[in-house]
């Protein structure tokens, strides 16, 4: 059973820095895209950054220059390196995976890891 384990989160004052972590396993045969996505009180789940296989990567407008996605494709892991931090980054991030397993691609979450930012 494929499973994504995110670590990172906590409470950091406005324009410090976390960097997230979302590890895979479970009878993985490769990864094609990666990405976090948060979710704020009363709002939809929003795209933040993804990056594909060859580390092509993607970032929302609100988090361009300040957040940076990375992956490390021997241990499964994806990160975020979140710098200058803003209260409107509070958020429960979460770790996303399209997973080859066999011949099909599955799309995994991971529980997710609460992020408040003070002001």
């Amino acid at each position: 059973q494929v499973q994504l384990v995110e670590s990172g989160g906590g409470l950091v004052q406005a324009g410090g820095s976390l960097r997230l972590s979302c590890a895979a396993s479970g009878g993985i045969f490769s990864i094609n895209d990666m990405g976090w996505y948060r979710q704020a009180p009363g709002k939809q789940r929003e795209l933040v950054a993804t990056i594909t296989s060859g580390g092509s990567t993607n970032y929302a407008d609100s988090v361009e220059g300040r957040f940076t996605i990375s992956r490390d494709n021997a241990k499964n892991t994806v990160y975020l390196q979140m710098n200058s931090l803003k209260p409107e980054d509070t958020a429960v991030y979460y770790c996303n995976a399209a997973v080859v397993v066999s011949i099909y691609i599955y799309d995994y979450w991971g529980q997710g890891t609460p992020v408040t930012v003070s002001s």
